[in-house]
């Protein structure tokens, strides 16, 4: 799959090959996702509805009391073309009666707590259906650390954690994602008018091909200023990436033994079977 213009039939099935297998294979036929009315979650959704069937697919609008009302439409949107099981269930309660204690918290605080009450209640409902929780970070995402740890970035499996914000829009068109989540522009929707875009400084599009050629080609600073990037964009992308570096792996354990679960000891997860 190299370069940003992927083969999207291909694509489309490895991926729906992959949740179906990694969710079979822990013995369970249910996948749960938050369904923001974004395009990562709406694309995760048809993947899993196409791998585990539409019946077998629970997702889950979680608003806040400032979050867009076109969120919730658009998940409703992608829930009721998928036929798959679809629940709102507001916030705005746990996380008010959360910040009564610290009210002067700033959008960071409430943005990351709102991320991992999400993921909370997620979890809740994936054992309570008896399925698993399923991720909606893009590569692009997960590079630059846009994205709160054990929040939005936490899952049992993620089908799109290896591509970028421009090859979910391709694979999106292919798989027939509503027009309308499509087109919208980017948001955590975490207070009233975020947009991603505008908090990273830089368009996805303009993201993707910079991480592509210093990650996927390793080309270094001087060959990304030789090939037209301007050296403070790379500067600031490069400081993104190697700054989140602690949220792309799992806890750090000490070593004090001959065999060390993130280190020695590394089975895989049908180990002994």
């Amino acid at each position: 799959m190299g370069g940003l213009t992927v083969n999207t039939k291909l694509l489309r099935q490895i991926l729906v090959g992959f949740v179906r297998d990694e969710v079979y294979k822990v013995g369970v036929r249910k996948g749960v996702l938050g369904l923001s009315g974004g395009i990562d979650s709406a694309l995760v959704a048809y993947i899993a509805a196409e791998a585990l069937g539409p019946e077998n697919v629970h997702a889950y609008c979680m608003p806040y009391r400032t979050s867009n009302p076109e969120s919730e439409a658009h998940a409703r949107l992608v829930a009721e073309s998928l036929g798959i099981n679809f629940k709102v269930i507001e916030i705005t309660p746990m996380i008010d009666a959360y910040f009564t204690l610290t009210p002067d918290a700033d959008n960071m605080r409430r943005g990351n707590k709102m991320a991992r009450e999400r993921m909370t209640i997620l979890y809740d409902h994936s054992a309570a259906v008896g399925g698993l929780v399923l991720g909606t970070s893009n590569k692009t995402e997960l590079l630059l650390g846009y994205g709160t740890l054990h929040g939005d970035m936490a899952s049992a499996l993620n089908p799109i954690g290896d591509i970028y914000k421009s090859q979910v829009w391709a694979l999106s068109e292919a798989m027939g994602v509503p027009r309308e989540v499509i087109e919208k522009k980017p948001s955590a929707d975490l207070w009233a008018g975020q947009t991603d875009e505008q908090e990273l400084g830089f368009t996805y599009r303009e993201a993707d091909e910079l991480l592509y050629r210093m990650v996927d080609q390793r080309m270094s600073r001087e060959e990304l200023v030789a090939a037209g990037f301007d050296a403070q964009f790379i500067d600031n992308v490069h400081k993104k990436v190697q700054g989140s570096h602690f949220k792309r792996r799992l806890p750090i354990i000490a070593k004090v033994s001959n065999r060390t679960i993130d280190r020695d000891f590394r089975y895989a997860r049908d180990w002994g079977k």
